[in-house]
């Protein structure tokens, strides 16, 4: 009986499974602390913002693009909430509503000058980077602003579970991305668009459409992590997230997402966020200053990369 090859997507799956048992028994091993249950919660409570993050900028890399907005983006819905609430006392459902559209917003715009005008997404993105941060400070006036008990609930460890209805939200926009990547016409449109998107305009399928909406639930998730890091905070923060963009596209990398476009599993993603994660609470544990965790955090990504490009190689050489 022949047997059935196993799917590349579970092969990876395993694989990053494997190397985050690895580092959470190499830290376990290295400090006594570190295996308790305290510290899984902990993890798991900090990840919800960099989850959804990661898993718009999966979607994004898969088409071909890239999202350097990201941070920014979440620091401006952040900005949009914390001044509807601390200033206006806006109650949080109707500011909860303006943080999501301000950046399905930013999405849209660039989505719109990107594909629209074909500009490439990394100078439309860097220039939206830099107009998001500097309206979050605008306005905000380069000042926190402390919000309090109206936003903390989301990001409150729930009693006898540990974990926070944030976790749950990142957990159901990971299943909810995966099932729409890899069992609807959306997801397999965008998977075709990033392998060749001439090859889709030849086939009579207009590209333009899908690839500005993946830009549009990037930004969409991003304001929901500006909501969850709010909450987390108790506060708006116009400086919040600066640099996240960085370890999105690392757990999108780690993860198996090519930066070439084609090829992506949310799911996989997710335990690229994991495995970053443990490495740096891990690092924590054994009191690693915060420089040497750069250090090692931006070794990983190289390593990433360079394993994303030779796996592209080794896979050109054998078609």
């Amino acid at each position: 009986m022949k047997k059935l090859p196993i799917p590349r997507p579970l092969l990876q799956s395993a694989a990053l499974l494997g190397v985050l048992l690895l580092l959470v028994a190499v830290f376990g091993v290295a400090s006594r602390n570190f295996l308790q249950a305290k510290t899984f919660t902990t993890i798991a409570n900090q990840i919800p913002d960099l989850t959804c993050v990661a898993v718009g900028m999966t979607l994004v890399l898969i088409i071909g693009g890239i999202d350097l907005s990201v941070g920014a983006v979440l620091a401006v819905s952040s900005a949009v909430l914390g001044v509807l609430m601390f200033d206006y006392k806006w109650s949080l459902e109707a500011a909860t509503l303006f943080c999501l559209l301000t950046g399905a917003l930013c999405g849209l715009f660039n989505g719109t000058v990107s594909v629209g005008m074909r500009i490439p997404a990394f100078i439309v993105t860097l220039g939206m980077m830099e107009i998001a941060r500097g309206t979050a400070k605008l306005l905000m006036d380069s000042q926190i602003k402390f919000i309090g008990k109206p936003v903390e609930p989301i990001s409150k460890p729930l009693a006898g579970l540990g974990i926070s209805p944030a976790f749950l939200i990142a957990i159901a926009t990971v299943i909810v991305a995966q099932f729409v990547l890899t069992r609807t016409v959306f997801g397999r449109y965008c998977v075709a668009i990033g392998s060749n998107a001439e090859a889709v305009r030849m086939s009579g399928i207009r590209v333009a459409p899908y690839s500005i909406s993946v830009f549009v639930i990037s930004g969409f998730l991003a304001g929901v992590a500006g909501l969850i890091h709010t909450s987390r905070l108790s506060s708006a923060d116009p400086n919040a997230a600066v640099g996240l963009e960085l370890p999105a596209i690392a757990a999108c990398v780690i993860g198996g997402t090519s930066l070439m476009g084609g090829r992506g599993n949310v799911v996989n993603s997710f335990l690229g966020v994991l495995i970053i994660r443990v490495l740096q609470t891990g690092l924590a544990h054994l009191g690693t200053n915060d420089a040497m965790k750069q250090v090692i955090t931006g070794a990983v990504i190289v390593a990433a990369v360079v394993f994303d490009a030779l796996r592209q190689r080794w896979d050109d050489s054998s078609e």
